[in-house]
Parts: C-alpha cells; structure tokens; sequence
C-alpha cells in the first residue's frame, strides 16, 4: 500500500484584519492576562514598604604623588585605564570594604533584632543584605562615583551611605601604605644581596688580573687594548689592495702582448708601457730606410750595391726594433713578479699582526668581562639605591586624597521606593503587551481550521457550506430560520457540484467526534426534503448512533437488523412529519457483527435506496477511529466532509480528506461548521442577507441545540414519528 502524500502547505500572509480578528477572537485571554497583572502590580506596589535612599559622592582617582620623586628618570603619569572605576566597584561591594562597615555600624546585631528574631545575623547574611540596598553608579565623564542605600528609615541609610565612602577611603589609603613600606623591605633585601655579589665580583677581577698579569694601564681601560690602531690595519688593506689592483692590471696587459703579432706589438707596446725615446727612435729610422728603399727601387736594380746597402740597413733596424720590444716584454714581467713578491710580502705582515693582536686579546678577555660584569653590578646598585631614595622620600611627601568625599549623605524627605504610579502604569503597558502576546502566542499554537481559506490552502477541496453557531433542527425552527439559510446555501452548493444527476447517495464524514455531523445530516436532509425531494436518513454509526435521540425514538430496530436479515426495509424505515423525510435508524449492534458495514448486504441497501429515494443521506462514525466510515466513503457517490471551526489540527482533517480519497471516495466539497459570525469577519460575506436580516433584527429567534456538540443535541421538544409501513 503506497503512503498517504501530504501535500506542503501553502505560505499565507497575515493582513491587518487577520491581526484585529485575533485580538477580537482572543480577547477573554487578553484581558484575562491583563486584569491579572494589574491587580498583581497594584497589590505588590502597595504592600511593599516605603523606602527611603540616601546618595554618598566620592571622588575616585589612582594613586600619585603631589612632588615628583627625585630619580634619573622623568616622571610620567599613569596611561588612562578604562576598567578602572568599573574595578572599584568591586572593591567598595568586597567583603574587605563592606565587612568593615558592618563591624563599625554593628549591623550584625541592629539586623539581627529586626530580620533575625533577636539573634546575631552571620556576617555573610548581613552583607547580603546591605549588597541588595546599595546601588552604585558612576556620574558621567566624571570620576566622581554615587553611593545609594536603601532604607526603611531615613537615618539609617544615611549613615550606611557615609559610612561606605568613609571605609573605602581608608581602605585605599592603608592599601597604598601597605604596598609602600612592603616594596622598600623588598628593595633593601635586594640592596643586601647586590653588595655581596658586588664584593665576590671585585675578588675575582684582582685575582684574574694578577694572573693574566695585565698591567696598570691596560687595568684601567674598559676592554683590551689592541696592538694595531684602527688607522694603521686600514692604511695596510688599502696597500694591499692597490697592489693586488696594479698587480692584476700588469698581469692581463702582458697576457695581452703577447698574443699580438709582431708588427702589432711594435704598435701598441709603445702606449701600453709608455714612452720609449730608444724605441721611437729606431722606429722613425725603420721608418725613414723603408721609405729610402722605395725610393731606390725606382732608379736602381734590387741587386745594384746602392739598393742592397739600403736593405741591410733597414733590415738591420728591424732586428734592433724586435731586440728593444723584447726586452721591454722581459722588463714588464719582472715588473709583475716584483708586485706579486710585494703583495705576498704586506699580506703576510698584515696577517700576523691580526694572529699576534687575536692572541693577546684572547688571553686578556676573561679578565675584561669579569671587570665589565662587576661594572654592570655596580650600576645596578648605583640604580637600586636611587630607588629606595626615592620610595624613602615619597613616603614622606604629602599625597593628593585619591579619595575625596564630595557630598555627604543626608537623610531623604520623602520615600522613593516603591513608585506607585509607575508601577501601576507599568502594569498596565506589561499586561498589554503579555496578554497580547499571550493570544498570538495561543493562535500560533493552534492549528485548527480557522478561515475559509486555511480549508482550501491546505486540504485543496472548495467549502460548500458555512454553518454558524447555535443552530438548531431545521425540523423544528422551520423554513424560515434565520439557519436555514446556511444550509440551503449548502443543498444549492452540493447539486452544482455533481457531475450526474444520478448521484444521489451522500455520506457525511468527521475526522474526529464533536463536530456537528449528525445535526449536520439531519439539517441537510431536511432542507431537502422541503425542497420537495424524497429523502432518507441512515443511521450508519453503529457505535455511537445519535439521530433517534433528535427524534426521541427508539434504537432498537433500524440498519443492523435489516443488515442482519431479521427485518425487511419496510420494518425498519420510519417517516417523520415531514412528509418527504424517511428515517433509518442503526438499530443494535450486535458484539459479533463489527464488519457489518462491509457486507454485500450493505451494498445492496445503498443501491436499493438509490432507486427509492432523490437523495439518501448516511451519518457516519469519525473517519480517524473506526473503518466504518471509510467503507462508506467507498460506497456512496458522494461524500461530504464536515470540520468544525477551532477543533481539531489542520493536520488531522488531511489525514481524514487522504483516508477518502484513498478508498475511492468522490469528496465534493468541505463543510464548515459552528462559525461565530458575530466575532470572525472573515466569515460575514458568506453569510449573505439572512444574517443581516437576524443577526441585527432586534426579534432575532432564540436558536435550537448547538452544532458542534458531541451527539448534535437538539430541542426537547417530541417529533411525531410513526412507521411507514
């Protein structure tokens, strides 16, 4: 069996009327909350006792000095702390301040005679309740704190509030003394202990001094006195790099010479090495026996002895010109091994001064830094001293009154506790707001069907019918009811929506019991009826039958009997005094014919009602307890379901409209059912003229039984019902 869906509810807003319908609806509640919380309001505001207060101003500041203590340092004020007259607070409510005050006032006995039946209160009785009369506030952008009590009498709060101000006044100046004389025994022990380590350190300085053998004059200096001054290490590193500098620069010109050729060697060696007159002269007569050469060539033979003579002489200034460039490759050579040799020479001095000038300082280092460390001491006890001077001193300098009484407390005049008016004002906007709440609070617990459009929203079926309270039997109050209305609405409702005008059999249905169900099928059927059709009414809850007692018959023949085969349908139908108005009573239900409902039988007596009758109406059990209902929900063509207005939760009236469905049932419509036109607006439109007729007639008909009752009760009046065969 495949599970019931339920389909998720539509979101709806509230309008303005939705609200003041609430308030109307719910207004026993609200005023039932607000009467309540004002008289309790006005009873507590005038049983409580009068109460008198007294203020105390005290002047609060941190603790500083009016001369500023001589020390090596500059005296800088305390930085702003925001916590602290909120951290003072505590201190006046502590037990240190208020235990005082209770010792000097003897507040212990004075309470005691009053709240302790004669006996001494306990100390922490007693602060409990001097806490609960204090009320502390700070004055704004001031340091200025106000000290309130809280007293029957007048007097007595005074001197509480006096007395407070005064004990936290000497509580803050024994503190200050206290921390004062604790840290100048605390400096002078440090003092003691400095002077002894000071004494063990200058023992160790005079014996590392006779061992290491270090002399007056290096005794006196803070540190070693290095060999080498400063000037002098950076004198020979600036050497050294000079010629580690001139050195390389030989070294690549040479590499670059002789990679030259001949020729371009004879041309660049002169400016790479600089002026030769040897050499530039015997390039200018190399050059002056070539051009010679030349010259000759033209006039004379390469073998006549003029040209040959001038050939040998250019040939021998050649080789003198190759003799000179060598040797000046030869002199630049030695010139870089000579800066090599001289390099090596000043970095090998450098490097050993450095060893010898590292060695001595290592030897000599311990001796320093036990000096340095007993310097470091001395200054600390130099520092140390300066500071106990100094606290020596401020104890005896006058101080500013870090606490100052402003305003003394004085007895009130008139009492200020309770305040009677606003008290009672206050009662009354709060038993507004409660009561209000409360009732919005109740209708958001509730949910049962309230509108027309709760119904259709969340069970997706139209409404057929509106039935308001206090309706009675139509039978008895007549065609012209002021209710009759509602339900010819309902009749009108119902043939409009049959799809066949062969649909004439209808079952009415409840999710729970107390819902009008059977009024509201014995209604119907009789407005029918006095339509002029032919009608019947069956009896079918079996359980808890109803209909024979608006009738004031008996129950001991009807449906289970024709059910059961021990009567014919003529025995057991019955007329009413309206004359196209049959009934059908449930008759006794035997123990062991629960499933009677179920029977061929049954069906058979639907069918053979449907050929006798216009209509045939069948009053069912609640659908949510038994499964008669749902059995007849799947034999009758139509079936109407019936909701009485704030009952039952919107959830349980979908389980009944799905348990319809679920058996095949055809559910045409909602009925619903005992609706307070008078309260709920949402319901006057659906009303139509008839209620503007009686509901504002000054001779407005007293209604009948009350839909929406368990059994449907109706008027005591007898019906004149006799068998129809």
């Amino acid at each position: 069996m495949d599970p019931i869906k339920t389909a998720p509810p539509q979101e709806s807003k509230l309008h303005f009327l939705d609200y003041w319908r609430i308030i109307r609806i719910r207004k026993t509640v609200i005023l039932a909350v607000f009467l309540l919380v004002v008289i309790t309001a006005t009873l507590v505001t005038f049983i409580l006792p009068e109460q008198y207060s007294s203020t105390a101003r005290i002047r609060v500041e941190r603790d500083v000095t009016d001369i500023t203590p001589i020390s090596d340092r500059p005296f800088v004020p305390g930085s702003y702390d925001p916590y602290f007259i909120q951290t003072e607070f505590e201190v006046i409510q502590s037990e240190v301040v208020l235990g005082e005050v209770i010792k000097n006032l003897d507040l212990r006995n004075v309470w005691g005679k009053k709240y302790g039946n004669g006996e001494p209160l306990k100390t922490d009785v007693a602060m409990t309740i001097l806490k609960g009369r204090m009320d502390l506030r700070p004055v704004r952008n001031t340091s200025l704190i106000e000290i309130r009590v809280y007293s029957e009498d007048p007097n007595e709060a005074a001197r509480l509030a006096n007395s407070i101000a005064e004990t936290y006044r000497e509580h803050r100046l024994n503190q200050r003394k206290d921390l004062t004389e604790s840290g100048i025994k605390a400096l002078m022990d440090r003092w003691a202990d400095q002077e002894t380590k000071i004494h063990e350190a200058q023992t160790n300085v005079d014996t590392l001094r006779v061992q290491l053998k270090i002399s007056e004059e290096d005794a006196m200096a803070d540190a070693p006195t290095p060999m080498l001054e400063a000037d002098t290490v950076r004198r020979l590193q600036g050497e050294l790099v000079t010629l580690q500098t001139e050195q390389v620069k030989i070294e690549t010109l040479v590499d670059r010479l002789k990679q030259l050729t001949p020729v371009e060697l004879r041309e660049t060696i002169q400016t790479a090495s600089g002026t030769d007159p040897e050499l530039g002269n015997l390039i200018t007569e190399y050059n002056t026996a070539q051009e010679r050469l030349i010259a000759l060539e033209k006039d004379y033979a390469t073998n006549h002895p003029t040209y040959l003579n001038a050939q040998k002489i250019a040939q021998d200034l050649d080789t003198r010109i190759n003799l000179r460039v060598a040797g000046m490759l030869r002199g630049m050579a030695a010139r870089v091994e000579q800066e090599s040799n001289a390099v090596a020479t000043l970095h090998a001095e450098l490097e050993a001064a450095r060893s010898n000038d590292l060695e001595h300082a290592s030897q000599s280092r311990p001796y320093y830094e036990a000096k340095q460390k007993m310097d470091e001491l001395v200054r600390f006890r130099t520092l140390l001293g300066m500071k106990i001077a100094a606290e020596q001193t401020d104890v005896q300098l006058p101080k500013q009154t870090m606490v100052e009484i402003v305003d003394n407390a004085t007895p009130g005049a008139k009492p200020v506790k309770p305040n009677k008016v606003l008290s009672i004002v206050l009662g009354v906007v709060i038993g507004l707001v409660v009561g209000v709440g409360l009732a919005f609070f109740i209708e958001y617990l509730d949910t049962s069907v309230k509108t027309i459009d709760d119904v259709e929203r969340t069970l997706q079926a139209p409404v057929l019918g509106v039935i308001p309270q206090n309706v009675g039997l139509m039978i008895d109050e007549g065609i012209e009811s002021p209710h009759a209305e509602a339900y010819r609405v309902l009749r009108t409702n119902i043939l409009f929506s049959r799809k066949d005008d062969k649909l004439n059999t209808i079952a009415i249905v409840s999710a729970g019991a107390g819902e009008g169900k059977s009024t509201t099928v014995f209604n119907l059927a009789t407005v029918f009826a006095q339509n002029g059709h032919r009608c019947v009414i069956v009896d079918s809850d079996l359980r808890r039958p109803t209909l024979h007692k608006m009738l004031h018959v008996t129950n001991s023949l009807g449906l289970t009997n024709y059910l059961l085969k021990q009567n014919t349908l003529e025995e057991v139908i019955q007329t009413t005094k309206v004359p196209s108005l049959d009934f059908l009573a449930s008759g006794k239900l035997p123990s062991s014919s629960l499933g009677i409902l179920s029977s061929t039988q049954m069906r058979q007596l639907i069918n053979d009602l449907r050929a006798r009758y216009d209509f045939v109406f069948l009053d069912s059990p609640p659908i949510m307890g038994v499964s008669d209902a749902s059995i007849l929900a799947s034999e009758v063509d139509m079936t109407l379901q019936v909701i009485q207005y704030r009952r039952y939760p919107q959830p349980m009236n979908i389980r009944a409209k799905q348990m319809i469905e679920k058996v095949g049932g055809n559910l045409v419509g909602i009925v619903l059912n005992n609706i307070n036109m008078s309260q709920d607006e949402n319901y006057y439109y659906y009303s139509g003229y008839y209620h503007d007729y009686y509901y504002r007639s000054d001779n407005e008909p007293e209604g009948g039984a009350k839909a929406g009752a368990g059994n449907g009760a109706a008027d005591k009046s007898k019906v004149d019902i006799k068998p129809k065969y």
